[in-house]
């Protein structure tokens, strides 16, 4: 039976960081214990979103669905799946979380491991630390992956550019969203190019690019290509941002309102604080405030917190918002006379990512 994509992504991740794994014995075996948790890390869970916009964006440039050149693109594709892991890696280090796809994070594991190691020190300073390096590690392998894809020369510098874009950009966003945090801004604009670069780059629109100048994408393709994944990248945020308060801790892993006790700053929010202010409402701003970088917050809080965000009409802009920008999105593809299946491929990835529960 042939393997769905997703399988493919986990294939080729699978071997890829097994070699690493035997490197990392051969350098000493703690070293290699230590690569096996960012090893299970990639492996376990994941929607492998970016390397399917990656795919399609290679299909929807003229690239072939087998031989050779599909399994360099495959190989390519999955790379981002390690850019991935060192963004969650260090995004749960920054927001101090616990848990990610229902496991503990990696600095919570390695925090374990100094304690039931008997380890001297801080053992919350070990798992910082440890979780930094790993992401760091992520990151260059992630380099390597690409670089030994077999992808070809001429191709391979196409690729580059949208490539590095992304890695600067998805380091911007969360610059700005940790500053967005200290300097308290609350403005829709700033949650929104948080949204832009931190989100909408590196999950649709870069990937999107990535696979369509591998295949050598025409001027007029990549255009559109661009235009769909900004628009469907930062709908997939704001439905992120929807589920990090309203999500089922069930199915997406996280404890419920985790958002709201990281101090998120996000278009949800902001339309909130904005519509409080507009209405003269200092009781809804108390409760906002009040909740928002609270560790300690509890279901009930979170709760009424759910209450006032929907009362003040910020739920409702968040949901128009997505419409409007999967239309727009879609509108963009339809117009590109792209190659199919591709752009049919595409057009029910747009609602996929955007109407979803996890």
């Amino acid at each position: 039976m042939e393997l769905s994509l997703p399988d493919q992504v986990q294939q080729k991740l699978t071997e890829f960081l097994q070699s690493r794994r035997v490197e990392a014995d051969d350098l000493d075996p703690a070293f290699g214990a230590a690569v096996a948790e960012l090893a299970d890390f990639v492996l376990t869970g994941g929607k492998r979103i970016r390397p399917t916009f990656a795919w399609w964006g290679w299909r929807a440039g003229g690239g072939s669905d087998e031989g050779p050149a599909a399994v360099a693109m495959l190989r390519a594709a999955s790379a981002l799946e390690l850019i991935q892991a060192c963004a969650l890696v260090h995004d749960d280090l920054i927001d101090e979380s616990d848990t990610r796809r229902g496991n503990p994070t990696v600095h919570r594991k390695f925090e374990r491991t100094h304690r039931e190691s008997g380890f001297a020190g801080d053992g919350t300073q070990f798992g910082m630390a440890s979780a930094v390096l790993l992401g760091d590690l992520a990151l260059s392998w992630a380099d390597d992956m690409l670089h030994s894809a077999g992808i070809p020369p001429a191709a391979l510098n196409r690729a580059l550019r949208p490539w590095r874009a992304m890695r600067t950009e998805v380091l911007a966003g969360q610059y700005l969203d940790v500053l967005g945090q200290v300097r308290v801004d609350e403005t829709p604009q700033a949650a929104l190019r948080i949204c832009q670069l931190k989100s909408a780059s590196y999950t649709v629109q870069r990937p999107l690019e990535l696979g369509a100048e591998i295949a050598g994408a025409t001027p007029a393709a990549l255009d559109a290509l661009r235009r769909f994944g900004s628009d469907i990248g930062v709908a997939f945020q704001l439905r992120d941002d929807l589920l990090g308060v309203f999500g089922d801790p069930a199915v997406t892993g996280k404890p419920a309102g985790d958002d709201l006790r990281e101090g998120k700053r996000t278009v949800l929010i902001a339309e909130a604080t904005a519509t409080a202010r507009e209405r003269g409402d200092q009781q809804a701003l108390d409760l906002l405030h009040s909740v928002l970088g609270d560790p300690a917050l509890d279901a009930q809080r979170v709760e009424r917190a759910r209450e006032v965000l929907t009362e003040l009409g910020a739920v409702a802009a968040v949901e128009e918002r997505i419409t409007d920008l999967t239309g727009s999105a879609l509108h963009a593809l339809h117009g590109a006379g792209l190659a199919e299946p591709a752009a049919s491929r595409l057009a029910e990835l747009a609602v996929a990512v955007t109407d979803r529960t996890r």
